[in-house]
């Protein structure tokens, strides 16, 4: 089987043309492909194949985590689909129509004198602010109320009474949900690369709260139009940057009134610009696509996948 490695921000992903390749168990060939000992190496993988006819678009991509969970969207993996798409032939419009699991979405791509896409502009539509769409289940708050900058429940005792949380926290103990199409549970903190994520990170994301799991972010606000993040995404652990997650930290800061509506998102991986203009509104993600690789999968490796 033919692949394709790939990253937005070191945020790496292994990539099938399905218009050329049958696979056959996608969350068992993520899990095989991923592992960076063992496999390829990767965050996950992507699927890169025909739209639905329903959907109107140039095409469809799917994303497996890591641990094999599908995901709804990928910020940093759907600039490097267009990229994937526009150089192999597989289409050809500026601006794209990519079906993802939260609808269609546009990509706007800029290519170079050798005709290679090096950054694209994502419109990542609304954010999804109702509890019930996270979702999430939280005591005090109704179905459609929105959680921005609300104080964490007493009964969350596993976080208020874990010296690490304190210390990740830094006694700001308030929590905002968004949604991009998957789930994001955003911190504000003084100190992100004092975070001990790999310890707090999947207390959140199996939090009861979270009946689909969530994605969580430590943010540091450097200035209003700049601010810091690391993230612990779900089925994957710690990433080097997450597109949807940064795109959820500026609205969760703009809500917050802690944000510009055009803020530059610095990830492990490097920098993502991000504009919200507000309620109503869609949020634009731009950043660069990198391939860095392709090849192809092993028959014995493909066995495992089975």
């Amino acid at each position: 089987m033919q692949f394709t490695k790939m990253h937005g921000l070191e945020n790496d992903y292994i990539y099938i043309d399905t218009f050329q390749e049958q696979v056959a168990n996608p969350a068992e060939l993520a899990r095989v492909v991923s592992d960076r000992h063992g496999g390829i190496g990767s965050d996950g993988l992507i699927l890169v194949g025909a739209a639905d006819a329903h959907a109107a678009a140039d095409l469809r991509m799917r994303i497996f985590n890591a641990d094999g969970g599908e995901a709804q969207m990928c910020g940093n993996g759907i600039r490097c689909v267009a990229k994937f798409a526009i150089e192999r032939g597989l289409a050809s419009r500026n601006p794209l129509s990519i079906q993802t699991g939260r609808g269609t979405l546009t990509v706007s791509w800029r290519a170079d004198a050798n005709a290679l896409v090096r950054e694209a502009s994502v419109d990542m539509g609304l954010p999804i602010l109702k509890m019930s769409q996270i979702p999430a289940k939280i005591e005090g708050f109704s179905a459609d109320d929105h959680v921005v900058g609300a104080q964490l429940p007493a009964s969350w005792c596993a976080f208020n009474t874990n010296p690490h949380w304190k210390h990740a926290c830094r006694y700001d103990e308030k929590l905002t949900l968004v949604s991009m199409g998957n789930p994001h549970a955003i911190f504000w903190c003084d100190d992100v690369s004092k975070v001990p994520l790999e310890i707090v990170g999947p207390l959140i994301e199996h939090h009861h709260a979270f009946p689909e799991r969530i994605n969580v972010h430590f943010a540091q606000r450097e200035t209003q139009s700049r601010v810091k993040v690391r993230t612990w995404e779900r089925g994957s652990g710690i990433t080097r940057a997450c597109g949807t997650g940064a795109c959820a930290v500026v609205v969760a800061g703009v809500l917050e009134e802690k944000l510009s509506s055009k803020c530059e998102v610095m990830l492990m991986g490097g920098a993502l610009q991000v504009e919200w203009a507000g309620l109503g509104q869609s949020v634009i993600m731009t950043g660069p696509a990198v391939e860095v690789c392709r090849g192809t999968i092993s028959n014995e490796i493909m066995e495992k996948a089975k």
